[in-house]
C-alpha cells in the first residue's frame, strides 16, 4: 500500500452510491452478490451500477467473479485489510493498537 493506492481507495469511496455499494458488500461477505440484486436493492439503474462498480474495481475495492450468466461482486477483503491499516498505521505515534479498530481474522475472513 503507498499514499496513491490509498487516495484512490478513498476517492473511489467519496461518492454516495459507491459508498453504499461497497458497505453493501461488506455486509454480504464472501458470498457477494449479483449486480441485478445491488441495483434493485439500491433502487438505481444497471447502467450506472456498472458504471460505479467499474470505479470500485479500478480501486482496488471491489471483484468480480462469473457464477453462470451473473457477475457476482464482492469486497476484496484482503486488500480492504490492508487499507485500513496502512489508515491507522501511524495512529498515535505509530502505536496502531491504541486506535481499537479490530480487523482480526476472527471478525473479518479474508
Amino acid at each position: 500500500m503507498n499514499d496513491d493506492k490509498a487516495i484512490g481507495m478513498l476517492s473511489a469511496l467519496a461518492q454516495q452510491t459507491r459508498f453504499s455499494v461497497f458497505r453493501m458488500l461488506m455486509r454480504s461477505g464472501e458470498a457477494g452478490m449479483p449486480a441485478g440484486k445491488i441495483a434493485a436493492r439500491l433502487d438505481i439503474p444497471q447502467n450506472t451500477l456498472s458504471a460505479h462498480l467499474s470505479v470500485l474495481s479500478n480501486a482496488g475495492l471491489v471483484g468480480a467473479r462469473r457464477e453462470g450468466r451473473s457477475l457476482i461482486y464482492s469486497v476484496r477483503l484482503n486488500d480492504t485489510r490492508d487499507f485500513m491499516g496502512y489508515l491507522v498505521n501511524d495512529c498515535c505515534n505509530g502505536h496502531p493498537e491504541i486506535c481499537a479498530i479490530s480487523m482480526t481474522e476472527s471478525k473479518c475472513s479474508a
